[in-house]
């Protein structure tokens, strides 16, 4: 069996010559950006998102930590940190996975089927359960408001607003009067 060094760089080239737009940050391949469209036939078709990808130094036995850097309405992401709850990075990762399950399977998976009993997001989770065609109308607000290619285009010159929490998640550098809320 190869070394997690030799299995995080096989995974992350995989990654970056796949369709996905990878950015790498300080020049390594354990912290980059990974530009992820929204699934068809969702509500959260058009939407493009940054998302940060950490490994650690003990990929691919060890989870990566996964971050939306635009804002995204959904109850298994933290508005504001944007820190995903997905059993399957989180708790039962397992080595057979790679990158590109993340990117193809995982966060695809997770928007087309929202678990609203475990949320992170109280306000998506509540809406979703109590009314899907306003959550779904919201959904697409916030796509148009916060996920369009013009949203992560310059992320990367605005790389030192954006900073890891310690207990692993993100946070973007907003500030509560930067984000106008969208009502229900």
């Amino acid at each position: 069996m190869s070394s997690p060094s030799k299995r995080r760089d096989m995974d992350v080239m995989k990654l970056m010559m796949s369709d996905y737009n990878v950015e790498p940050i300080n020049d390594g391949i354990n912290e980059f950006n990974v530009e992820f469209y929204g699934p068809k036939e969702s509500p959260y078709e058009g939407g493009v998102w940054k998302v940060r990808v950490e490994l650690p130094d003990a990929y691919p036995y060890k989870s990566p930590s996964i971050g939306f850097l635009n804002k995204i309405f959904h109850p298994n992401v933290d508005e504001l940190s944007g820190s995903v709850c997905l059993d399957v990075i989180n708790q039962s990762w397992s080595p057979m996975f790679d990158l590109l399950n993340v990117f193809e399977v995982f966060l695809p998976q997770l928007l087309l089927y929202p678990n609203p009993s475990d949320p992170l997001n109280g306000d998506a989770a509540s809406l979703m359960m109590k009314d899907k065609v306003q959550y779904d109308k919201k959904v697409k607000e916030y796509c148009e408001r916060y996920a369009k290619k013009e949203h992560i285009t310059n992320t990367l010159t605005e790389e030192s607003g954006d900073e890891a929490s310690e207990d692993g998640s993100f946070t973007d550098g907003r500030t509560d009067s930067e984000d106008d809320q969208i009502d229900p």
